[in-house]
């Protein structure tokens, strides 16, 4: 089906699994340290001690100008290498976080199987389908960039040395705006085929 999708990402961060584990692990901290694409969280039930069974409510968007209302709920949690999690809303699937150490460095493997039941996403699949890939892969480069600097902040030895690092990347603003002067090129292409035939 058009409107199924499956992203494997991979980021390789400077840390320790058990580090990256701990920020990853802790949905409620994402609009502070991934704001650009988580906007709203809350937990809807706590889950059993290990966080299996734990709900999320999810407000998020990616570079396009569209936002997503999802829940997440916790499969798997095994500390500090493997989450796994069950995505209910807009979209529906499953996402898996796979942490591996490699010296001074943590090879983070995200597995994001769904099918979009947003309407928008949902209808247009068949034609948008490489545009809301990319918006997938905005979203995750952006949280690749945000954890680093999460980590760094974490590391930072004073407060004027934490003062120093960069905030993280802001929610994108201007993307309507693009889209719809793409939209006005393509219907103006669109018009000026079928009047010179």
């Amino acid at each position: 089906m058009s409107n199924q999708y499956h992203f494997i990402t991979r980021w390789r961060v400077k840390g320790a699994t058990s580090e990256v584990y701990d920020i990853i692990s802790e949905p409620l901290e994402y609009p502070r340290w991934w704001p650009s694409v988580y906007l709203q969280t809350h937990e809807i039930e706590h889950g059993d001690k290990d966080g299996i069974g734990r709900r999320i409510s999810l407000y998020t968007k990616g570079w396009l100008p569209y936002t997503l209302h999802w829940e997440s709920s916790s499969t798997e949690a095994k500390r500090p290498n493997r989450l796994a999690i069950r995505a209910e809303g807009d979209f529906n699937g499953r996402g898996i976080w796979a942490l591996e150490q490699e010296g001074d460095f943590v090879s983070v493997t995200f597995d994001w199987k769904l099918t979009a039941d947003k309407p928008l996403l949902r209808y247009l699949s068949f034609l948008l389908k490489p545009a809301f890939s990319a918006n997938h892969r905005w979203a995750m480069e952006r949280g690749r960039e945000s954890l680093d600097l999460e980590i760094a902040r974490r590391h930072a030895q004073t407060p004027e040395e934490r003062h120093r690092i960069p905030a993280p990347p802001q929610p994108n603003r201007t993307s309507g705006l693009w889209l719809g002067l793409g939209l006005v090129v393509v219907v103006g292409v669109i018009v000026a085929f079928v009047c010179w035939r």
